[in-house]
C-alpha cells in the first residue's frame, strides 16, 4: 500500500501546508485515539514539543482530536523525543505524541508516535492509521460524557532528568569537566545543561534561547561551528551538540575538532565490550555508516550489521536480534539499555563515562579509526521518480563496477525532504569525488522525467 501521510519518522511537512496542517493534525488525533482506545480503562496520551512556532497550533489540534476520541491529554511542553517515549511508559499512556520535524529548518514540522512500550509504531498500525484518515471519522467520536480532559504537566521533564542522570554509571562524576552544549534552540534547552550541572560538571550552554523560528538556526548538530567556535573560546574539555529534538548528538572534541556519530558509536561499542555489557556480537547501523567503522569492529572481533535508512529500521533490526547498540552517523544513537529511540543526551554520557574513566582527552578516546573518503551530496527534486529513468540505472552500474570491492555506493530518496542522496566511499578519494559529481550531475538532468 503506497504511503500518503507516513514517512521514514512520522509524518512531516512544512507547516500550513499539507499535510502539515491543524486540519489533518486533529484527524490524527481522531484516528489513533481510535485505534488505542482498546479496554474500559480512561485512555491518555501523552504529548511534547519542540520550540518551533506552528507547535502551539499543532499541539492544540492534536488535543481537539484526541479528547474528542475520548482520550484524556498530558501536555508535556517543550522536550525532547527520548522523553516523550519515556514518559509515556511512565504515566502508562496509552499513546505517546511528539510534534517536531528534528533537525529540519524552523518551517517545518512534524508528528511521531510511540505506542504504549514506548516504541515507534509498526508499518502496519501506520498503514492502519492512514486508512483511517481518508474515511468519515465522525463516527469514531465518542460520545458527551467520554469527551476527554487535557492538562500541562510541565513538572514531568524532571522525570526525564533524574532517568537521563541515572544512565551515567555510579561510579563516575563529571565534576572537573568544562562541557559546552548547544541545545540547538530546541527541545533540550532546558533538560540538558540542567542534567549535566547536577551531574557536575561546568557548564557553558549556547543554542538556549528558542524564539519559534531559530531551532536549527546556524546551531545544533547539523551546524556545530558555533559549538566549535565556543570549545575554543572557553577552553572546554568537551562540545556537546543536540539537534531540535535532542534525539541526535554530536561530539566536539578539546581541539575543536567534529566527532560523528559513527566515531560515536565506535567509543560505545568498544567501552561496552571491553565492560562485557555489549550484546549482539557488535551493533547495528545504517547504509550511510563509514566502511572505517565496519574495518574497526571487525579488527575487534565485533560486527556491523547495516540495515536501511532510518532509526526506526535500526532499532527493529536490534530488537529481532539482540543488540543493544546501534545508530546512524549523523548521531542518531540508539541504546536500548537505556531506551527506546535515539537518545543524544544519554549517548553523550556515555562517550564521558569512557573519558572520565581513562583519564585520556576526548580526542584520544573517540578518535578509534580513520574514516574511508566519503562523499555525500544532494539533489533537490521537485517530482518525478528520477532512480527510473535509464540513463540514471545505468550511470549508477557503471559507478558500482567501478567501486567494485574497493567501496560502496549508496542512492536513496530522503525520507523526509524531496531530496536524492549520493554517497559513495572508497580508498581512492579521487575517484570517490568523481564518481559523486558525476552521479549528481546525471540525476539533476533527468531530476524531472517520470
Amino acid at each position: 500500500m503506497t504511503r500518503r501521510y507516513f514517512g521514514t519518522d512520522g509524518i512531516r511537512g512544512q507547516s500550513n501546508v499539507f499535510p502539515m496542517t491543524p486540519d489533518l493534525a486533529m484527524r490524527v488525533g481522531i484516528a489513533v485515539g481510535t485505534i488505542f482506545r482498546r479496554g474500559h480503562h480512561r485512555h491518555r496520551v501523552v504529548i511534547g514539543k519542540d520550540t518551533r512556532l506552528s507547535g502551539y497550533m499543532l499541539e492544540n489540534a492534536l488535543v481537539a482530536g484526541f479528547t474528542a476520541a475520548g482520550l484524556d491529554v498530558f501536555l508535556l511542553g517543550p522536550i525532547p523525543t527520548p522523553a516523550v517515549a519515556m514518559l509515556t511508559r511512565s504515566l502508562r499512556a496509552d499513546i505517546g505524541v511528539m510534534i517536531s520535524a528534528s533537525h529540519n529548518p524552523f518551517a517545518d514540522n512534524g508528528i511521531k508516535l510511540f505506542g504504549p512500550d514506548g516504541y515507534k509504531l509498526s508499518d502496519e498500525l501506520e498503514l492502519e492509521i492512514e486508512d483511517l484518515l481518508d474515511k468519515d471519522i465522525h463516527a469514531q467520536l465518542a460520545n458527551p460524557h467520554e469527551i476527554g480532559r487535557a492538562k500541562r504537566v510541565d513538572g514531568d521533564i524532571y522525570r526525564y532528568i533524574e532517568f537521563v542522570k541515572r544512565t551515567l554509571p555510579r561510579d563516575v562524576t563529571l565534576s572537573g569537566l568544562r562541557i559546552a552544549i548547544d541545545c540547538a534552540n530546541g527541545a533540550a534547552y532546558k533538560v540538558a545543561p540542567t542534567a549535566l550541572w547536577e551531574l557536575g560538571a561546568e557548564v557553558v550552554t549556547i543554542g538556549n534561547e528558542p524564539n519559534g523560528t531559530n531551532i536549527n538556526f546556524e546551531c545544533g548538530s547539523t551546524h556545530p561551528d558555533a559549538l566549535q567556535k565556543k570549545v575554543h573560546e572557553v577552553r572546554a574539555d568537551i562540545g556537546i551538540a543536540l539537534d531540535g529534538d535532542a534525539d541526535r548528538v554530536i561530539i566536539v572534541d578539546e581541539r575543536g575538532q567534529i566527532v560523528d556519530g559513527d566515531q560515536l558509536m565506535a567509543t560505545i561499542a568498544h567501552s561496552w565490550a571491553d565492560d562485557n555489557i555489549l550484546r549482539g556480537g557488535g551493533i547495528v547501523a545504517t547504509v550511510m555508516s563509514n566502511l572505517g567503522l565496519e574495518r574497526f569492529l571487525g579488527d575487534k572481533g565485533l560486527t556491523l550489521a547495516r540495515t536501511k535508512v532510518g532509526d526506526r529500521y535500526v532499532v527493529e533490526h536490534m530488537r529481532n536480534h539482540d543488540f543493544n547498540v546501534g545508530g546512524e552517523q549523523s548521531g542518531h544513537i540508539v541504546l536500548s539499555d537505556y531506551g527506546t529511540t535515539g537518545d543524544g543526551l544519554v549517548a553523550a554520557l556515555q562517550v564521558l563515562a569512557r573519558v572520565k574513566r581513562s583519564g585520556k582527552t576526548v580526542s584520544e578516546v573517540c578518535r578509534k579509526f580513520e574514516p574511508v573518503p566519503q562523499l555525500l551530496k544532494n539533489v533537490r527534486i521537485s517530482g518525478g521518480k528520477p532512480l527510473e529513468n535509464p540513463v540514471v540505472k545505468q550511470a549508477i552500474a557503471d559507478a558500482e563496477s567501478a567501486l567494485a570491492d574497493k567501496g560502496r555506493l549508496v542512492i536513496r530518496p530522503s525520507g523526509t525532504e524531496p531530496l536524492i542522496r549520493v554517497m559513495a566511499e572508497g580508498d581512492d578519494s579521487a575517484q570517490v569525488e568523481r564518481i559523486v559529481n558525476d552521479l549528481v550531475g546525471v540525476i539533476g538532468s533527468v531530476k524531472s522525467a517520470a
